[in-house]
């Protein structure tokens, strides 16, 4: 203290904000008696500008400063946070942050004046009474600090008292992602689960990790900014994420928690999954009521779509199609941002199972226009070759504004079009467009069949490939006006040779498991099969292998989104026709058949095994409306070695026993050699079927019933859950719909 009396770097700073006064304590009654007269005419910004200056200089002259403030941890972090916060509010909150620096820099001044008057004392003390001088001065040093920081905590008290209103106050978060003091209290699920969100979280980073192998493993949306970079990218970057807004916070929250409450869901940790869905709904609801930020607008868009997926997973179609609207309310307000091309391809896909499930007929869709309103952009616009050519805009606005696309995505494929997509997102939608090709095909092919049967034709074996001539979709028009770019079967040639180019591009870093095991699928089901005698040709067995084989090294790509399940489960029953095929070969001529037919046989049987068992176990845990077939066992007789004559006549897998799926698209695969009237009757049983099961299942669930099959009370618990947590959906959707429609 007494060498920093004379330090002119202290000194001179201290006259330069006194103005007068040469020296900061020439004056001790009134220290800064200067300090207004030096500071008349300078703006509140310049004020704070200089107070910011002065505290450095005397922190560098004087370290003791320096190690006080260090110690008093103040909320404001001295000069500076008072600085920043007052440089973001009104000009007269900087004024008020400027008096407050003033007030405290009076603190450290006079801080200063009792520091040298201590070391004076301690000094002659010393000269009098040795051996006390170390521990006079730590006693005296002690107690200035003490003081010290007695100063700083009323200083802090002050500013808090008379600096501008709460409301008025930026909202600072913590960084557990808990809002600050202005914040009102987290919803109990998020609360209880905030700490899955954190990166140091285990069980957080294993469930993001199975949503990324099942749920991401086809979709490649980019992944979800942390809080640092997410305020790295702002137009005006933050350097703390405390001072994240509580809008980005739930924004950003919301899109974590779809993303992990999706794997719970495909690790079977049902309860959590529901508890984590109704943690995003409640983190949407934070932040629904005020504009989207552009920097969190996808984010937001990704949240809604990822609940809506969870929702459909669950077998609630209509919550699905209204959040998949609101998704597409939010890319209507996009231009270009990195990663919407992924999300549309998303949408695209699962919107062809949607299409699968309801047949590809709007008459069996949920009306949901009087409650989010169908997305409204600006007008087709010709330019480029895709639009010339198949008459659509590939422009974001104008494809999620589209009449036809309101409740899936149909007509001609509007990523694969658009050349400058990524090659991976134009893959996915051509496959999509395959499958819904292949759907319109299918029902047509059984309208003919029900048809036929009505005009008494259902005799002719050509009623199977009839087309009914009712149904005209969007699609089927796109692709008959297309018939060389947009059949199913160059979709899936496309599609290949886009993930090869994609796999070329990224040197094969990710296998993309999933796409090859849609292509090997696709492939299989479109193979011509007329030149075999068995029906299948070499390439479509090895394509069924395949893909049966991907799914047994890869369970959860049974949790894939849109129809990958479905495909599995019809490879499946193709496996079913082919061993049948062998076996009879067999069974008819049992000295005949070769090692090499005998070989396939029993590979064949084996991937067959095990695919029908993981298939079974995936189809117990989803609802009733969304299961496919229940696929029979195989006898256990006669394992293709031939049998005696009773036995010869019976095929191996007996699929007329098979729960066939309510898709006319997947039923098709297990009447293909079924007579058109056989098909016909078993298609309209099936149907009716299904429709039993759900009603069993809904009356299980309400009366708690414990038969095989049917629910415990365990399924009850989960059933109330998801009752409690669907008014908070219903009340999310209640605020959208207000929101858009106004």
């Amino acid at each position: 203290g007494g060498a920093n009396a004379g330090n002119p770097n202290v000194m001179g700073g201290l006259a330069g904000l006194q103005g007068s006064n040469a020296l900061g304590l020439a004056n001790p009654n009134n220290p800064l008696a200067g300090v207004h007269g030096g500071m008349m005419g300078m703006t509140n910004e310049e004020m704070l500008s200089a107070l910011q200056q002065q505290r450095q200089m005397m922190f560098a002259a004087n370290p003791m400063f320096a190690n006080a403030a260090s110690a008093a941890n103040m909320n404001m972090g001295g000069l500076a946070g008072l600085g920043g916060a007052g440089g973001g509010n009104t000009h007269t909150q900087a004024a008020a942050a400027a008096q407050q620096q003033l007030s405290y820099l009076q603190q450290l001044q006079a801080q200063q004046q009792l520091q040298a008057q201590g070391m004076s004392m301690g000094d002659t003390e010393a000269m009098g009474i040795p051996g006390r001088t170390a521990d006079d001065a730590n006693t005296k040093n002690s107690r200035v600090n003490m003081g010290y920081l007695q100063q700083l905590q009323a200083i802090e008290k002050e500013s808090m008292s008379n600096g501008p209103p709460l409301a008025q106050r930026p909202r600072i978060s913590n960084e557990d992602g808990s809002a600050g003091k202005t914040a009102k209290s987290m919803p109990k699920t998020v609360e209880a689960h905030k700490i899955l969100l954190q990166k140091n979280s285990t069980e957080g980073n294993r469930l993001r990790s199975i949503y990324d192998l099942s749920m991401d493993e086809l979709f490649n949306l980019p992944p979800i900014p942390t809080d640092e970079e997410y305020c790295a990218r702002l137009p005006v970057p933050l350097h703390n994420p405390r001072m994240l807004p509580g809008f980005d916070k739930a924004a950003l929250q919301a899109a974590r928690f779809a993303e992990i409450a999706l794997g719970a869901l495909a690790n079977n940790q049902v309860a959590l999954a529901l508890e984590l869905s109704n943690a995003t709904v409640m983190c949407l609801r934070e932040c629904v009521e005020e504009p989207v930020h552009p920097s969190c607008m996808f984010d937001v868009a990704r949240a809604y779509f990822l609940h809506g997926i969870f929702r459909s997973l669950r077998g609630d179609m209509p919550r699905y199609f209204k959040y998949r609207r609101v998704c597409l309310t939010h890319l209507n307000q996009m231009d270009k941002v990195a990663g919407v091309e992924s999300l549309l391809a998303a949408i695209s896909f699962h919107d062809s199972w949607a299409y699968i499930i309801h047949n590809a007929s709007e008459d069996n869709l949920p009306s949901i226009d009087n409650i989010i309103p169908p997305v409204s952009g600006k007008q087709q616009q010709r330019g480029n070759a895709g639009c010339d050519k198949f008459g659509l805009s590939t422009e974001l606005s104008a494809i999620v504004s589209n009449p036809i696309n309101q409740m899936w995505i149909q007509g001609p494929p509007p990523i694969f079009i658009n050349n400058e997509a990524p090659a991976l997102c134009r893959s996915l939608d051509a496959l999509s467009c395959a499958v819904r090709s292949c759907c319109d095909q299918a029902n047509a092919r059984l309208k003919g069949m029900a048809k036929a049967m009505s005009s008494g034709d259902a005799s002719s074996d050509d009623a199977m490939d009839k087309p009914g001539g009712e149904l005209t979709t969007p699609t089927t028009s796109a692709v008959m006006a297309n018939q060389n770019e947009l059949c199913s079967r160059n979709m899936v040639l496309s599609a290949f040779t886009l993930l090869q180019q994609h796999e070329a591009s990224t040197g094969n870093v990710k296998r993309n498991h999933g796409h090859h095991l849609i292509i090997s699928a696709m492939d299989a089901f479109l193979e011509n099969s007329d030149d075999d005698k068995n029906g299948f040709t070499d390439t479509q067995i090895q394509s069924l292998l395949s893909a049966c084989n991907t799914v047994v090294e890869h369970p959860l790509l049974l949790h894939l989104a849109g129809p990958v399940y479905h495909m599995v489960s019809n490879a499946a029953i193709l496996l079913s026709h082919l061993l049948n095929g062998i076996y009879s070969n067999q069974s008819e001529h049992p000295n005949g058949s070769g090692e090499m037919e005998s070989a396939l046989f029993e590979e064949v049987l084996d991937t067959f095994i095990t695919v029908r068992k993981l298939l079974n176990v995936h189809r117990r845990k989803l609802p009733v409306r969304l299961r496919c077939h229940g696929i029979p066992r195989p006898r256990m007789l006669g394992l293709g070695r031939g049998s005696n004559g009773s036995d010869s006549n019976q095929p191996f897998i007996d699929l007329g026993e098979t729960l066939m799926c309510g898709c006319r698209g997947c039923q098709g695969f297990v009447l293909m050699a079924c007579s058109p009237c056989v098909a016909a009757e078993r298609a309209q049983a099936a149907s009716a079927k299904q429709e039993a099961e759900i009603r069993t299942e809904n009356d299980a669930i309400e009366n708690n019933r414990t038969e095989r099959g049917e629910a415990n009370e365990f399924d009850k618990e989960l059933y109330n859950l998801g009752a409690e947590f669907d008014l908070d959906d219903d009340a999310l959707l209640s605020v959208l719909s207000r929101i858009i429609a106004t």
